[in-house]
């Protein structure tokens, strides 16, 4: 089965409704590449990014019952995996808080990514995940729904718990604070450009 057969899927899913983890199963081989990108770029670290998958489909699975057979169900799916990134990145800001206010203690570095910049397309999406990571934890989620999964703003609305016309206003704020840090990143690389090619003093 693939997430575009949604004969094939309706039949897992009412099997899956009534207990049969079997199907359930086919259902996360569906549905486990898109689950993962959309928590990888919500929180922007592979391992938790699996975790959270994985948490996403449990929780899909228990909640089973809530979702509407007659509303499509990836982005029933996708709305669960961005509720459960949302907390992580809430709970992380609340841990880092904590931290920063124990003295003596630091908070630890993130990990810089890895040594693989030579690839163009490798920097700019390391550029763009970190340019996400700016963003408010719904602007981010409305991004990535938006963007990577082209998802309606009815759909995104219906996923965030959010109106209409909230998805609009934070997609508007998410697109212009995009647009800063890409701007500011390409002055700052020209700048160490620039710096670079300086001659030395003789």
């Amino acid at each position: 089965m693939t997430p575009e057969d949604p004969i094939e899927e309706a039949r897992w899913l009412a099997r899956a409704r009534k207990g049969d983890e079997r199907a359930f199963a086919r259902l996360v081989e569906a549905y486990e590449r898109p689950v993962f990108n959309l928590c990888y770029r919500m929180l922007g670290d592979g391992p938790e990014a699996e975790d959270a998958a994985q948490e996403t489909f449990l929780k899909a699975f228990r909640g089973l019952h809530r979702h509407d057979p007659d509303r499509p169900f990836r982005p029933w799916l996708l709305s669960i995996a961005s509720h459960h990134c949302i907390d992580r990145l809430r709970r992380r800001r609340l841990r880092l808080t904590s931290l920063e206010d124990l003295q003596g203690e630091e908070v630890p570095a993130a990990p810089s990514p890895g040594p693989e910049a030579t690839a163009l397309e490798r920097e700019q999406s390391l550029r763009v995940q970190q340019m996400l990571a700016g963003l408010a934890p719904k602007e981010r989620a409305a991004v990535v729904l938006r963007y990577w999964y082209d998802l309606s703003y009815v759909e995104i609305g219906q996923a965030l718990s959010l109106s209409e016309s909230a998805v609009k206003s934070r997609l508007h704020r998410a697109r212009r604070q995009l647009a800063d840090l890409w701007r500011a990143g390409d002055e700052k690389t020209l700048a160490a450009g620039g710096r670079q090619n300086e001659p030395t003093a003789a």
